[in-house]
């Protein structure tokens, strides 16, 4: 069993991963650098320009970490489920921001470990072992993340984003560059979102509808529907157990 260490180190060699790959995706990374054989600026300060631009990508690719963690597993799809669940039941900031994404986090390294798992045994673990080059780690290490990817991005939001990159492939999705296959991921993540948020929405919204008329027939026009609505909203949702549902719900969606 994978310790929390064990698992915060691989996340970050996910990221490292992914940073490494999208960025030689583009033409200009992978142009060959002019011959400069003539020029010579001398050792030192040659070297110590080198090692600030390395910085300065090792501090940019940092930066982009809780933004790689966000868009390329299923924490999007789970934060937004919930944060239209506390809409529906209209309950304002109850459950707190900190609760439901300390819920999501925990539920999306639960469901990236598979993933996480395939990703040490093919690439961290021979590469610690001297078996494989820090190059072909990655090239192996980003493969499982492409995968989960590809499996839950829409068909037709990947074209839409191959049409418009004007990239030539095959029917092999391994050809398909990384930079293609996120943003595709992500706007299928936020349709299939939506789609459980408007499920969510329809219970509450026929509770709200009921109340109203029932206000409206007894007269009753200065008293706010949704705070007589609010405690018959908590109640349907305690009574059908409405976070085990909706969390199971979440787990086969991944499956």
């Amino acid at each position: 069993m994978l310790s929390i260490v064990n698992r915060l180190w691989v996340f970050r060699f996910i990221i490292f991963l992914i940073g490494s790959f999208f960025l030689f995706q583009f033409p200009i990374f992978g142009q060959g650098f002019p011959n400069t054989s003539g020029i010579d600026l001398g050792a030192m300060a040659s070297e110590g320009f080198s090692d600030s631009i390395v910085l300065l990508v090792a501090m940019s690719l940092i930066g982009l970490i809780p933004f790689f963690l966000v868009t390329t597993t299923s924490f999007l799809r789970i934060v937004i489920v919930f944060s239209m669940l506390r809409m529906a039941l209209a309950t304002q900031q109850s459950p707190p921001n900190v609760a439901l994404i300390g819920l999501a986090i925990f539920m999306s390294v639960f469901i990236m470990t598979p993933t996480m798992n395939t990703i040490i045994d093919t690439a961290v673990t021979p590469f610690q072992s001297g078996q494989i080059s820090q190059k072909q780690a990655m090239e192996i290490g980003v493969k499982p993340l492409r995968e989960f990817m590809l499996k839950y991005t829409l068909e037709n939001d990947l074209a839409l984003f191959l049409e418009f990159s004007k990239v030539q492939y095959t029917d092999d999705f391994d050809e398909v560059p990384i930079f293609v296959i996120i943003p595709a991921f992500i706007l299928s993540e936020l349709k299939i979102a939506f789609q459980i948020g408007f499920l969510l929405f329809i219970p509450f919204l026929v509770i709200d509808l009921i109340i109203s008329n029932i206000l409206l027939s007894l007269g009753m026009f200065m008293l706010s529907p949704a705070m007589i609505s609010l405690p018959f909203k908590i109640l349907l949702f305690v009574l059908t157990d409405g976070w085990n549902l909706i969390t199971r719900g979440l787990l086969l969606s991944f499956q």
